[in-house]
């Protein structure tokens, strides 16, 4: 348990600071119109999830050692949006679609209900 805590620590910690460096980079080099730097970090971490889970899944790497560190630890640092759509590409693929459209449907409405409500609260 605490091989796998220091794993996802590690990952985590650097996943945290590539994201932090994602954000600032697009801060100064792009248009702050749109949110680029969280959008970018989406997409990276998404297709990094997509690389890494393939990759194990290929050679049929039975460590959890690997994921615990990359997926868990460094995308769920980077960002947690490549574990919600790592979940939801897995319900497609178990054929659970009308589950896939229903989780990313209430994630998407549920958390931004959460924020209004959290934003609300502290004006009480």
């Amino acid at each position: 348990m605490l091989k796998a805590i220091l794993l996802v620590s590690i990952g985590g910690a650097v996943g945290s600071s590539m994201r932090y460096l994602t954000s600032v980079f697009m801060h100064k080099w792009v248009s702050q119109l749109y949110p680029w730097g969280t959008f970018i970090a989406n997409m990276l971490g998404c297709f990094l999830i997509g690389i890494i889970m393939g990759y194990i899944a290929k050679i049929q790497l039975n460590s959890d050692d690997y994921k615990l560190l990359l997926v868990t630890g460094f995308c769920g640092g980077y960002t947690t949006f490549s574990a919600f759509a790592l979940e939801n590409y897995t319900l497609w693929q178990q054929g659970n679609v009308i589950a896939a459209f229903s989780y990313i449907t209430i994630s998407v409405i549920g958390g931004l209900l959460a924020v209004f409500s959290g934003f609300a609260i502290t004006k009480l």
